[in-house]
């Protein structure tokens, strides 16, 4: 069987994720720079493995998959991780939050990360990045309430998929630079995840 390959920059949230789980499950696997500014994913090849041109894709023995999320499921599934927790409604509840983050919460962050991180020209209207802020931060809210339930992590006691894509984005939060309301429990969480030996290197200065 050929080596599992990563196309993507380890710059990517979404790429980090895939990584972050490669490492917790100790998969031996090769990653490929691809994704601006290092490789155009416009190129003919990668338009082949992804038509949208988005970074990460996942290449197992000739099978190809993307969109980030699902290729976590397919490694905890592949693996046996409890990662994914077998039981229905515990994997319910894993797949509710990592759907969360997908949407909900990262849909509120696009402007203020485009203005403050990425100072992506034409970001400068200032009543729509603090709306962006407040957006994002009544997010970050929702998820303070969450681990006031769980005392743990974001779908139960247990680490899950769930957390690295949240850990992520909490990382990704705390490093976009505006004054945050203080979530004593995001805090204790984010401290949690980072104590994870797969993760440590993932939750780095964030990047686009």
């Amino acid at each position: 069987m050929t080596k599992l390959k990563v196309l993507g920059r380890v710059t990517s949230i979404n790429v980090r994720k895939v990584l972050w789980l490669a490492d917790e499950l100790g998969l031996d696997y090769e990653r490929r720079d691809w994704g601006l500014p290092l490789r155009d994913p416009k190129a003919p090849e990668f338009l082949k493995l992804n038509a949208n041109a988005q970074v990460p894709v996942l290449i197992d023995d000739g099978f190809v998959l993307w969109e980030s999320n699902a290729i976590l499921r397919y490694l905890a599934q592949t693996h046996h991780s409890d990662l994914l927790p077998a039981e229905l409604r515990q994997q319910a509840l894993v797949e509710q939050w990592l759907g969360w983050q997908a949407t909900d919460l990262n849909g509120q962050w696009g402007y203020a990360l485009n203005a403050l991180v990425r100072k992506t020209p034409g970001y400068d209207d200032q009543g729509r990045i603090a709306s962006s802020i407040a957006a994002w931060n009544a997010k970050m809210r929702i998820l303070d309430g969450q681990l006031e339930k769980t005392k743990g992590f974001a779908a139960g006691e247990a680490f899950s998929l769930a957390d690295i894509a949240l850990g992520l984005s909490v990382h990704r939060w705390l490093e976009t630079p505006f004054e945050h309301p203080s979530l004593p429990r995001v805090a204790r969480y984010y401290e949690r995840v980072k104590d994870r030996m797969a993760g440590k290197q993932y939750l780095t200065q964030d990047t686009p």
